[in-house]
């Protein structure tokens, strides 16, 4: 079947949209990049022509309020408007676990607008909440910098391999829709420092990952539930630790 991947040349997208080939089918990746930009709506209705199923995962670039807000809304309008024109039976997206948990950051608040707008399209659709990537924990790590140590919350995370996202997302793309949400999450909950520390020690990094109780996740206080699945979540297969050392080897 030909499946549109909405975001398709980025971490997430271009995996799925390589399984899914893997499998058959005739995949288009949609990126401003290829000549297809949901945000503004060019070379949407030509990438749909004969489309099936459409995956979204393409991503604000700026987690500022406003703008994240305004891309989001802008396209899914976009997208839901030429899906219906194009007959589209299966709408996939990617959200993120903790959304509702997490809306005193404007990012979260976007999303959720998002997700909104699929509940309310009128589209069959499937909605996968995803934990923090394991390729985010520098960055993550960064943001809680200072000087020779890194102050993370002492909340539980339980981030996850992009690839183990992507791979989930190709199973749901080619089933029916569902019409809700399932969680996905790596195989390993642990405290945030856990995370942080194995990734120091990998590099060879001094700093030392300190729990401290009054740090904050990009401003915003956290406890063991705002980043971590509820009940029955889907599990990815892939070991942080084995991630580690796999992505040092592949160096």
């Amino acid at each position: 079947m030909k499946i549109v991947v909405i975001g398709g040349t980025g971490l997430i997208g271009s995996q799925v949209c390589n399984n899914l080939r893997q499998q058959g089918h005739d995949v288009l990746a949609g990126a401003p990049s290829t000549g297809v930009n949901a945000v503004t709506g060019e070379g949407l209705q030509a990438a749909l022509v004969g489309a099936e199923v459409v995956v979204d995962v393409a991503n604000s670039p700026t987690f500022d309020d406003a703008p994240a807000m305004a891309f989001f809304e802008e396209s899914g309008r976009n997208l839901f408007a030429a899906e219906k024109a194009a007959g589209v039976k299966h709408h996939v997206a990617l959200s993120v676990v903790g959304t509702e948990r997490l809306l005193a950051m404007g990012y979260f608040r976007a999303k959720l607008a998002q997700e909104k707008l699929i509940e309310d399209s009128g589209v069959p659709y499937s909605l996968l909440r995803a934990t923090q990537f394991f390729e985010f924990i520098g960055a993550i790590a960064e943001t809680c910098a200072q000087g020779n140590s890194i102050r993370l919350p002492a909340a539980a995370f339980q981030p996850i391999a992009s690839a183990d996202i992507a791979a989930t997302l190709a199973k749901i793309a080619v089933q029916p829709p569902s019409n809700r949400m399932v969680e996905v999450a790596g195989p390993d909950k642990q405290p945030m420092t856990w995370f942080v520390k194995a990734y120091l020690q990998q590099k060879n990094d001094p700093r030392e990952a300190i729990a401290d109780p009054a740090a904050t996740y990009f401003g915003v206080p956290i406890d063991d539930q705002s980043l971590t699945p509820g009940a029955n979540p889907i599990i990815g297969p892939t070991h942080f630790e084995a991630w580690l050392k796999n992505t040092a080897a592949a160096r």
